[in-house]
């Protein structure tokens, strides 16, 4: 039987963050009473990240360790977890410590009449220059896309599953995927949830590249949306036969 509840986050290089993390998040779900399965997917990581997963998920049924074959990205590494899902809500997190476990029920409890929950930092711990670059690239996108989502950044958010399906494949995804689950209607919410300052390992973030990365898929993600076409078929009931021409009686 399916769980209730998919956790899913990407790994990269964070083998000091991974026992907390696990710890962390299975208190905090069992607290809640949910029954509820963890996924986390290495994407190819340097610094022994895979075999501790590979560990940690030999001492407990509900973690779920996967492994993408190429270093491919952060969009890859969700993407997988997603498709791995088993369960009916999907919550997405980081996994370097600075999305808090104990969020995540409450995004479960929202969940019950919302197709997506975004997490808002609240208080954010990061510098000046990374929460500027995050708050004009956040006004763009909005302005640009009339994406509902204020903190596309803060990687905690949820989704019933049922609005993840056929996502368009791209690097990139994640930044859009609260947009790109509604792009066929749906219920939206937040709420604000904690931030803390990562303790271990070394952050992925490069604003230049990032921004630039982001402009470029902005106008992709834009261009996705007009052309984007949704294709239901409906079985049309055969009708009964009629004789084209009036049956002959012979006289």
């Amino acid at each position: 039987m399916p769980p209730q509840l998919s956790i899913i986050a990407p790994v990269y290089n964070e083998a000091g963050n991974l026992e907390r993390l696990v710890a962390e998040t299975l208190d905090s779900i069992e607290a809640a009473g949910l029954d509820y399965e963890v996924i986390l997917v290495d994407d190819r990581s340097t610094d022994g990240s895979r075999d501790q997963l590979v560990e940690l998920a030999k001492g407990n049924e509900r973690l779920r360790a996967l492994s993408l074959e190429r270093h491919a990205g952060q969009s890859a590494a969700l993407l997988a977890g997603l498709r791995a899902a088993r369960a009916p809500l999907v919550v997405t997190m980081d996994a370097d410590l600075q999305n808090d476990p104990a969020d995540i029920p409450a995004i479960v409890a929202l969940l019950q009449d919302h197709d997506v929950v975004s997490g808002v930092r609240a208080k954010r711990r990061d510098t000046l220059l990374r929460r500027l670059a995050s708050r004009v690239s956040n006004l763009i996108r909005r302005l640009v896309l009339g994406d509902p989502c204020t903190d596309i950044g803060c990687a905690l958010k949820g989704y019933r599953a049922a609005v993840l399906e056929d996502l368009p494949p791209f690097d990139g995804l994640h930044r859009f995927l609260p947009l790109l689950a509604l792009r066929h209607g749906g219920s939206y919410a937040e709420i604000p949830v904690r931030h803390r300052a990562r303790t271990e390992g070394a952050s992925k973030y490069n604003i230049r590249s990032r921004f630039l990365r982001g402009v470029l898929d902005l106008f992709g993600v834009s261009w996705y949306r007009r052309r984007a076409v949704s294709v239901t078929v409906k079985a049309l009931e055969r009708s009964p036969c009629h004789p084209s021409h009036p049956s002959s009686s012979g006289r």
